[in-house]
């Protein structure tokens, strides 16, 4: 009899990316790595519920994600949000992505900690784990309080060692992280007073962002 292929072990880490920067990555990096995962797919939201509609159109933002990744071990871009005309709701995501694995491979949601607090008003929230384990990106400077839903939560479904979740979904951990001082809004922000965001984008990223003129203010 032939052997069983090993279980595959599969993170995904949404966001708008508008632009992505090195905060997105070195965080993807660092969670690929601490969980020895196989690929950590970063996945553009195409129209995010529950935030602005993005500056840039969907194809820029893919291209600087794809140009992002590209070379570097362990990450990918998922676009299949991008492909949807309605919101971007991360249960149907999960559900698409999950048909496509085998029953043993484990599928790892990676959420920053205000998101996380936010769970309970997103969509079918409470199936998110009958797809997926959570990981929560937990920082020091982290100063809101999970609401009661999560706290029970927590109670019945957190594993203290993220390396240790078992099985295909249905769990929660922690990962702490260093946080890095950078975001969207201030890229955005230093692009449209025609200041420099070299280093807080990859030399990629930035090429492209000048290239198709991106966040800049018209004259």
């Amino acid at each position: 009899m032939s052997k069983a292929p090993a279980a595959r072990r599969i993170g995904i880490l949404g966001g708008t990316f508008d632009p992505v920067h090195i905060g997105h990555l070195r965080s993807a990096l660092e969670v690929a790595e601490f969980m020895r995962l196989d690929e950590l797919r970063l996945l553009p939201n195409a129209r995010p519920p529950h935030r602005d509609t993005p500056q840039v159109a969907a194809h820029d933002r893919l291209a600087m994600v794809r140009s992002a990744v590209q070379g570097v071990e362990r990450l990918s871009v998922d676009a299949r949000e991008l492909a949807r005309d309605k919101p971007s709701y991360t249960i149907d995501t999960l559900e698409s992505v999950r048909a496509e694995l085998h029953a043993d491979d484990q599928l790892f949601l990676v959420l920053g900690w205000d998101a996380f607090c936010g769970l309970p008003s997103w969509h079918r929230w409470d199936e998110l784990l009958q797809h997926c384990h959570i990981l929560v990106l937990q920082r020091p400077d982290a100063d809101v309080e999970p609401p009661d839903e999560l706290r029970n939560l927590l109670a019945a479904r957190s594993v203290s060692d993220p390396t240790a979740m078992s099985g295909p979904a249905g769990h929660i951990s922690f990962v702490w992280q260093t946080p890095l001082a950078v975001s969207a809004t201030q890229i955005r922000q230093l692009l449209a007073s025609g200041r420099s965001v070299r280093f807080l984008v990859p030399d990629a990223v930035l090429a492209y962002i000048e290239a198709h003129e991106l966040y800049r203010v018209p004259n």
